[in-house]
């Protein structure tokens, strides 16, 4: 049996040496002498249990060191368990440890047969309250593959990946930016028998029409300027796995051609090539345009979507989920947090509001970005409206329907956006976290000139 880490932090070389002797038959010892290399340690090697030694260099004779080194573990893991080893006369210092989230504390001279028992009781906590933990996350109600969500659209997405996922049927998956497509996507693929084969994404609307057959199909030597040696493309790099087309809204009608033959025949051909190559690989796609309406203006072919769409699955957009808002906000911000690590414990009741009000045009990945720099930029332990950003819906809305007041809102933003960026479409799309086709789209449908 592998045996656990246990991290010995002590400056005297004797003691610690002595520690190792007496406890390297049940642990995997490592030591280390000061702070500096202590954490670095902690950080690398990730030991369930410590022992720490209050007086470091460079103050060996006092405790600050130690309790900045106690400090330090726990900001990086709350649940390592840290054994203070104090002398009698330091009672005080032991206690003050404890408050702070210690384990435990031992006196000097140290009983080896004493400290054994204190050290194997802290491995049995430690390991209980992690698969506590684990089990906890595994068996929320509220999550779902990386995935949170309490309302019934979202729980009706969740019960349609379940049923899909042991199928090889294409999927198209719709809804606008930010709801969380290609989250999507993988729990399908991390739920299949394909989970241990390749994930390939690519998106159709950020590669040039010029270079997106090549990326998709594929190339020989010498095909195009250029082509110095024969290379695979996506679809063959995900050969008994799950490729994702996002924006397959964007592919160009020829390509549509070579994605719907693949996707009857399972062969494709390399650009410059003849050979035909079978590839087995199921096909996920993803669009938050329309796409009855570009067929309508033959803009997507009708053949490829009723191919991609056997299994049909549409994202409620943020403002749509009951109850998930607060929810999603609540976990992205102990997440961020704990990742960063800021003492950050909550939002004021006018955050509260402010997210509950605000439309959320950029949906969940606005929403996750927000409070992602909220936390890093908030000076107190709460997150505030001014740190996300966000001010209150203002009074003329109030007196609006619910579509008139969210286009009059999604074309106040876009205007700020552009005015922000001095008229650059691309980092004003990027601002508001959709992507640059969809912003045109939006600009197109509340009249916004394109210069």
């Amino acid at each position: 049996m592998k045996k656990l880490k246990l991290l010995i932090i002590e400056d005297d070389e004797e003691l610690r040496t002595q520690m190792k002797w007496a406890l390297a038959q049940d642990y995997n010892i490592i030591m280390a002498g000061d702070r500096e290399s202590a954490l670095s340690i902690f950080k690398k090697e990730a030991p369930l249990v410590v022992t720490l030694d209050l007086g470091l260099p460079p103050q060996p004779t006092g405790a600050e060191e130690g309790f900045n080194t106690l400090t330090d573990i726990l900001n990086r893991d709350n649940t390592t368990k840290v054994i203070i080893i104090t002398g009698r006369g330091e009672k005080e210092n032991a206690l003050q440890a404890i408050a702070q989230g210690a384990y435990d504390f031992f006196y000097k001279p140290i009983q080896v047969d004493e400290l054994k028992v204190v050290i194997r009781r802290a491995f049995h906590v430690s390991q209980l309250e992690r698969e506590q933990r684990a089990l906890q996350q595994r068996l929320s109600k509220d999550t779902f593959e990386d995935m949170l969500g309490t309302c019934g659209k979202m729980q009706d997405v969740f019960s349609v990946i379940r049923k899909i996922s042991t199928t090889d049927a294409p999927v198209l998956i719709m809804g606008e930016s930010g709801t969380g497509k290609e989250l999507v996507a993988r729990a399908i693929h991390r739920l299949s028998i394909r989970q241990d084969k390749p994930f390939i994404v690519i998106n159709c609307g950020a590669i040039p029409e010029n270079l997106l057959e090549s990326e998709l199909f594929g190339h020989e030597k010498g095909a195009f300027t250029g082509a110095h040696i024969q290379r695979k493309g996506r679809i063959e790099m995900t050969e008994g796995g799950t490729l994702f087309l996002d924006e397959i809204g964007e592919l160009p009608l020829t390509l549509q051609v070579k994605i719907l033959r693949f996707l009857q025949e399972k062969i494709v051909e390399r650009v410059g090539g003849r050979e035909q190559i079978v590839v087995d690989a199921r096909v996920i796609a993803a669009t938050n345009r329309d796409l009855k309406e570009a067929m309508k203006d033959g803009k997507f072919r009708e053949d490829l979507y009723f191919r991609l769409g056997v299994i049909l699955i549409s994202l409620p957009p943020l403002r749509e989920r009951e109850g998930d808002i607060i929810l999603l906000a609540k976990n992205f911000l102990e997440h961020y947090a704990d990742e960063n690590r800021r003492k950050v414990k909550g939002f004021t009741s006018q955050a509260i509001n402010a997210i509950e009000q605000y439309t959320w045009p950029g949906n969940v990945r606005e929403l996750e970005n927000r409070i992602k720099r909220a936390v890093i930029m908030a000076e107190g332990r709460k997150i505030t409206s001014a740190d996300l950003e966000l001010e209150a819906v203002q009074p003329e809305y109030e007196r609006m329907g619910l579509k008139e007041a969210r286009d009059a809102l999604e074309k106040e933003l876009i205007l700020k956006a552009l005015a922000r960026n001095q008229g650059n479409v691309t980092k004003a799309a990027i601002d508001l976290e959709v992507s640059r086709p969809t912003f045109y789209d939006l600009m197109e449908k509340f009249g916004i000139p394109k210069e």
